[in-house]
C-alpha cells in the first residue's frame, strides 16, 4: 500500500511542466526606429563640415594693403614711408589696398599716424586738416637758423632773433629783439609739419622753408617775426 502511494506521488511530480534551461532567453521586442532623429544627426554633421570648410576658405582670402614704416604727421603725405602687408579680407574695413598707393600719396593725414599702422581711407583727406585751436605758419630760415637734420614731426621752439646790421633800429625795437632772444620763445613747442629746401638746381643756399603747427594765439607773433626774417628754431623734447 505504501509502495503504490509513493509511486503515485512520483508520477504526479513528473507530470509538472519542464522549466526552460538557463541558456534559453525570451526574444527581445524589436527596436523602435526613429528616422527623424537620424536625419537630424546627418544634417548637423553636414552643417558642421560646411562651416569648417567656409572658415578655412575665409582664412585664405587675403588682400595686400598699405602699412606705414614711420610716423606720419598731420598734414603730411605718406610719401615712400610705406610697405605692403597681407591681411584677412573684410569688407567692413576701409583698407587702402596696395594698388591704390599712388592715389594715397596725393592725400594728407588728418592726424598723426604712427609707425606700423595699417592705414585706412578715413585717416586721409585731400587737404591738410588743421586741428581746432591750431594754426599752420610757414617760416623761411637761413643756414644756422635751424638744427641739422630737422625733419617733419620734430618739436621745435621758435625764437625771435635780431637781424644783423640793424644799427638803425630804435632803442625800443632793439630792446624787444634782445629780450625775445634772451627770454622766452615766441612759440615754445611747435610741430614741424613740412620741410623743403630752398635751393635752385645749381647752387645750394642752405635755406629751408618749414611749416609749423602752432597754437592759434602764437600764430601772429610767429608770422610777424618770420616776415622780418628774424626767426630761429631749436629742437626740443617732444611732449
Amino acid at each position: 500500500m505504501k509502495i503504490q502511494e509513493r509511486t503515485g506521488a512520483g508520477a504526479g511530480r513528473s507530470a509538472a511542466p519542464a522549466q526552460p534551461s538557463v541558456g534559453d532567453r525570451l526574444p527581445s521586442p524589436p527596436r523602435e526606429r526613429k528616422p527623424a532623429l537620424a536625419a537630424l544627426a546627418v544634417l548637423l554633421i553636414l552643417v558642421g563640415a560646411l562651416g569648417a570648410t567656409m572658415l578655412v576658405l575665409r582664412a585664405g582670402d587675403r588682400v595686400e594693403v598699405v602699412r606705414v614704416t614711420s610716423d606720419i604727421q598731420a598734414g603730411e603725405s605718406v610719401g615712400n614711408n610705406v610697405e605692403s602687408v597681407m591681411v584677412a579680407a573684410d569688407d567692413s574695413i576701409n583698407y587702402i589696398q596696395w594698388t591704390q598707393l599712388e592715389a594715397l600719396k596725393d592725400l594728407k593725414a588728418k592726424s598723426t599716424i604712427y609707425k606700423d599702422t595699417v592705414v585706412m581711407g578715413q585717416m586721409f583727406a585731400k587737404q591738410e586738416q588743421i586741428p581746432a585751436g591750431k594754426a599752420s605758419v610757414g617760416v623761411a630760415l637761413k643756414e644756422g637758423q635751424y638744427p641739422a637734420g630737422i625733419k617733419s614731426g620734430d618739436i621745435v621752439a621758435a625764437y625771435r632773433v635780431g637781424a644783423s646790421g640793424s644799427g638803425n633800429n630804435s632803442d625800443s625795437s632793439g630792446n624787444d629783439a634782445s629780450s625775445s632772444a634772451s627770454g622766452g620763445a615766441i612759440v615754445p613747442d611747435a610741430r614741424v609739419n613740412g620741410v623743403s629746401d630752398d635751393s635752385d638746381s645749381t647752387v645750394s643756399t642752405g635755406s629751408k622753408s618749414l611749416t609749423l603747427l602752432v597754437d592759434e594765439a602764437d600764430a601772429a607773433a610767429l608770422a610777424s617775426a618770420a616776415a622780418a626774417g628774424e626767426v630761429a628754431v631749436v629742437r626740443v623734447p617732444g611732449k
